[in-house]
C-alpha cells in the first residue's frame, strides 16, 4: 500500500481530492492502493444523532468514501451500483474510525469491495460495496 501523498498524481488521490464533501467532514486519505484504501475519520459533535451515538448516514458515508477510493485506484471512473452496510457497535463523539477497504473481485466492468470500520480494535460496522465502471468521453472500459 501507499502513503497518501495528497498530490493528486494517481487516480484514488485525483478522486479524493475532488470529493469536497468528504474533505469537508474532515475524512483523510491514509494509505491506498490497487484496490485497497484506508481512511480516517473523526466522530465530531454534528454527527451524533438523538441517541447520543454516530448517526449511520455518516458512518456509510465514511465506509462509501473508503470503497470510492478502493474501487477507483485502477484509473477509469467507477461508481457505486450498490451497498449495504451492517452496524455492528455504536460510536460516540470523538471516536476516531478507521475505514479499510478491500477488493474482492473484479469482472467485466463490475466489482465488490468490503470496508471495515473500526474504533482501535472494535468493529463497528461492516459495508459491501458493488461497482461498476462507467464510461467516459476521457475513458473507454472494457465491456
Amino acid at each position: 500500500m501507499t502513503q497518501a501523498t495528497g498530490t493528486a498524481s494517481d487516480p484514488t488521490e485525483a478522486m479524493f481530492a475532488a470529493d469536497q464533501a468528504s474533505r469537508e467532514l474532515g475524512i483523510e486519505l491514509l494509505e491506498h492502493g490497487e484496490g485497497t484504501a484506508v481512511l480516517r475519520m473523526t466522530v465530531t459533535p454534528a454527527m451524533v444523532n438523538g441517541h447520543g451515538i454516530a448517526h449511520g448516514g455518516y458512518l456509510f458515508l465514511f465506509a462509501d468514501t473508503a470503497f470510492a477510493c478502493a474501487c477507483n485506484s485502477h484509473g477509469p471512473v467507477t461508481v457505486a451500483a450498490g451497498a449495504d452496510i451492517d452496524f455492528v457497535a455504536p460510536a460516540y463523539g470523538g471516536d476516531v474510525l478507521v475505514a479499510t477497504a478491500t477488493e474482492r473481485t473484479r469482472f467485466g466492468r463490475s466489482g465488490i469491495y468490503d470496508v471495515s470500520i473500526r474504533r482501535g480494535d472494535a468493529v463497528i460496522a461492516e459495508f459491501r460495496g458493488r461497482s461498476r465502471t462507467i464510461r467516459t468521453a476521457r475513458t473507454k472500459e472494457p465491456q
